[in-house]
């Protein structure tokens, strides 16, 4: 008779069911596993037969078989082990069938039967509650499961705890879900002194998740105002951080016994691959587009990252999804991230110095700027010019507004946005708002659509760059809680429209 347990299969952050099979039959002495494995699913079998005989549990003398089903879904990770284990173990009566078939279990053995953390426990718990069953697993990763109410998550530290469950003599405590603290406070925006319209920028930025570029000379203070970001924008809302912590679970990211309400600040190195922004390479995994979903995405000395990095970021950033084909399968991410790039001037840095500017001036700065193609340019909402700062300035007190001050109006401005689009599940900030819905939100006084036409004309706006002026303009007003967009929000917009090589 064949015993069943369940487990999952990953495809991007969707987790498929897959039921395991395991079947003990007179025959030679055998143990084999069916059903597309992988090395580390076949792997399991060694594992399995160590655990059990450190519990005082041997192997009979007959063929066990495992079946993955459906067999033609590759089996990818080590977290196969428990699920196998369960199945045996049911096969072998020393657990309940039925009890076995109501869980969906995974994790990965150590020879002495302790559970090892896995990654995808979040997407796991998600299926077994779609599949109406109980997750069973890791105890170090039930913290994190167990944000997903709806389902029953059991954590076991070891093998003997699961058959102790299983057999009533020792059941499991559902586990509680757990919330991981920053360890350190984030830097505060009145340490930055001056750069008072960068500033202003920031805001913008981080109210309407508009797409921002600073261009300044070495040491002007690009990185230091980009880190000052995740200090403005509010918390992941519960959906957002079960979004974003989803995908993290899948990298593997969640190590600290629960998920995180911060919003993800990532910031890549320019010499970064392809795979690595956008995901891919072996299983097709995550990019970080898709590790800063909800969050920043910062890219220092953008125009020196390879054109074709660049290039690829133009689809991910219209669509807030990403694609990753390979020969047998679609992977498929969702990317709506912020993103915040920096850059020189030129490179060497200092156009606007005469006296330390290189020879080729001005030259050298549009072949530099170049690197950036202009479908990518001209989806950036914001351009700001960062100017060095004075020597005496650096001198003087803090005078700036503090990111608690700045985040209370971007929090006032995203509830806004939040009431705003309550009828349309899809659209969470004014980004992401396109066609009738922009219209209908964004649609400028008299005045207002005067000016925007004419600056449309002058400076030859695109369609896209015309609507990202009335998405900007949308989040100025809501800051200054506008419910109509006047003229002085479409000159502002269109200011930081224009401030980078087209004023």
């Amino acid at each position: 008779m064949v015993a069943r347990a369940y487990t999952v299969a990953f495809d991007g952050i969707e987790a498929q069911i897959v039921e395991v099979q395991c079947a003990v039959a007179p025959g030679l002495p055998a143990f084999s596993v069916v059903g597309l494995p992988d090395k580390a699913v076949s792997e399991a079998r060694d594992r399995l037969r160590a655990a059990l005989a450190a519990m005082g549990v041997a192997l009979p003398s007959k063929r066990i078989t495992v079946n993955l089903s459906p067999a033609d879904l590759p089996k990818v990770g080590s977290h196969f082990d428990l699920p196998i284990a369960v199945a045996l173990l049911a096969a072998l009566e020393v657990i309940p069938r039925d009890m076995a078939e109501g869980v969906v279990a995974l994790g990965e053995l150590s020879l002495d039967g302790r559970l090892v953390p896995v990654i995808g426990a979040l997407p796991a718990a998600m299926a077994a509650a779609e599949a109406d069953r109980a997750l069973l697993c890791p105890r170090a990763c039930g913290a994190e499961a167990a944000w997903v109410g709806a389902t029953q998550v059991l954590a076991a530290p070891d093998l003997a705890a699961v058959v102790r469950h299983f057999t009533g003599q020792a059941p499991l405590a559902p586990a509680e879900p757990g919330e991981v603290q920053p360890d350190a406070p984030t830097p505060d925006l009145a340490e930055v002194k001056g750069q008072e319209r960068a500033k202003r920028a920031l805001e913008i930025a981080a109210a309407g998740r508009h797409h921002l570029l600073l261009v300044g000379e070495p040491g002007s203070g690009k990185s230091m105002l980009a880190a000052r970001i995740p200090s403005l924008l509010p918390p992941l809302s519960p959906t957002e951080a079960l979004e974003t912590s989803m995908i993290h679970s899948l990298a593997g990211l969640l190590d600290e016994g629960g998920i995180s309400r911060q919003r993800p600040f990532r910031d890549p190195h320019h010499t970064a691959s392809v795979a690595a922004i956008v995901g891919g390479g072996r299983g097709a995994g995550p990019g970080e587009i898709s590790l800063a979903h909800n969050g920043v995405l910062f890219m220092d000395e953008f125009p020196e990252f390879p054109r074709q990095v660049l290039d690829t970021l133009r689809q991910p950033i219209e669509t807030g999804e990403v694609v990753i084909a390979r020969a047998n399968a679609h992977t498929r991410y969702p990317c709506r991230f912020l993103l915040v790039a920096a850059a020189n001037p030129c490179k060497c840095g200092y156009l606007a110095d005469p006296s330390r500017a290189c020879a080729r001036v001005p030259q050298c700065g549009a072949d530099y700027l170049g690197r950036i193609s202009g479908p990518l340019m001209d989806r950036f909402d914001l351009r700001v010019e960062v100017p060095p700062v004075a020597f005496r300035d650096l001198d003087l007190p803090a005078s700036g507004e503090s990111s608690a001050a700045v985040a209370a109006r971007v929090a006032a401005a995203r509830a806004r946005q939040t009431a705003r689009f309550e009828a349309h599940p899809r659209v969470r900030v004014n980004a992401e708002a396109e066609g009738a819905l922009l219209d209908q939100i964004a649609t400028p006084d008299a005045e207002g659509r005067a000016l925007l036409l004419r600056a449309a004309e002058r400076f030859r706006l695109t369609a896209r760059g015309y609507h990202r002026v009335l998405r900007v303009a949308r989040t100025i007003a809501d800051l200054d809680g506008a419910q109509q967009v006047a003229r002085p929000h479409v000159a502002e917009a269109v200011g930081f429209r224009l401030a980078v090589g087209d004023s």
